[in-house]
């Protein structure tokens, strides 16, 4: 998830876009557990409910895994979405509480994010875009380690990475996979995509680059045959790919809001700083 600017931070407090919104107006989706359906009832029961189409703000409940779905599933639409936590780390999500909905949706703040674009052809020639608003990821699908060549605007970065994957990450994403991978933390408003390998074995000392939003990396798998590869864009998956290309789309974003001083900036910031 990227390109969150200092306009886009504030645009939902300053507009007062969801002010005076009213019971019916809000479309609460859960997902599948008992604290989550459970949460949906009361809520539900107090705010009324809408279908999403007529909704002017969608609030899932659940962790951060339904919070990504969800976003997935309306991408591109004009609707904001606010997430409470009824799931474990939660962050993409706001605190859980039934009181005061309405007020804390007319003072959240919002974020838009663009999506990372994949475009992968598989080896049998047939070709499969998705969309990633966490990473794009390249994983070997066999014991043995993958071979990939990796371009980034026509030129060839890495001429052959021995290693388990690689990926490239949002801002927002950065958080996620890409710091398990020991990929660094990138602010939201610093218009940079994390490129980063997967247990590299050569180059051994190889710990990825960061690269500008506008950037087109090009990812092109040596040996598919013996040594398969399989491409995840969020949760959709391609196996046995032969090339993957992975631009930001900037023509597609997502509207999240966040409740003032925990919007997703400063969380990334304080994420560096945990211990």
């Amino acid at each position: 998830m990227t390109g969150e600017s200092p306009a886009a931070v504030v645009m939902a407090a300053e507009s007062g876009a969801l002010r005076g919104i009213a019971a019916g107006q809000i479309a609460f989706l859960a997902a599948p557990t008992q604290l989550a359906r459970d949460s949906l009832e009361r809520l539900v029961a107090r705010y009324g409910d809408c279908a999403v189409e007529q909704a002017r703000v969608i609030v899932p409940l659940g962790g951060d895994g339904f919070m990504l779905e969800t976003l997935h599933r309306f991408l591109g639409r004009d609707v904001p979405v606010y997430g409470m936590n009824c799931g474990s780390v939660g962050f993409l999500m706001n605190a859980f509480a039934e009181d005061g909905l309405p007020a804390r949706l007319a003072s959240a703040q919002a974020v838009q994010l663009h999506p990372l674009r994949m475009t992968a052809i598989t080896t049998a020639g047939a070709v499969h875009e998705a969309l990633a608003l966490n990473e794009v990821s390249l994983l070997r699908e066999l014991r043995q380690a993958a071979k990939i060549r990796i371009t980034v605007d026509g030129r060839v970065r890495v001429e052959e990475l021995i290693c388990d994957g690689v990926l490239v990450s949002t801002p927002a994403g950065s958080t996620a996979y890409n710091l398990s991978a020991h990929g660094p933390i990138v602010p939201l408003s610093a218009n940079l995509l994390p490129l980063t390998p997967i247990s590299a074995f050569r180059p051994r000392r190889w710990r990825g680059a960061l690269l500008p939003s506008a950037a087109e990396v090009l990812f092109e798998v040596l040996e598919g045959d013996k040594r398969p590869v399989a491409a995840v864009a969020d949760s959709t998956e391609v196996r046995d790919v032969m090339s993957v290309a992975v631009q930001e789309d900037r023509s597609i974003a997502a509207t999240v809001l966040f409740d003032p001083g925990q919007g997703l900036s400063e969380r990334n910031i304080a994420e560096q700083f945990t211990v």
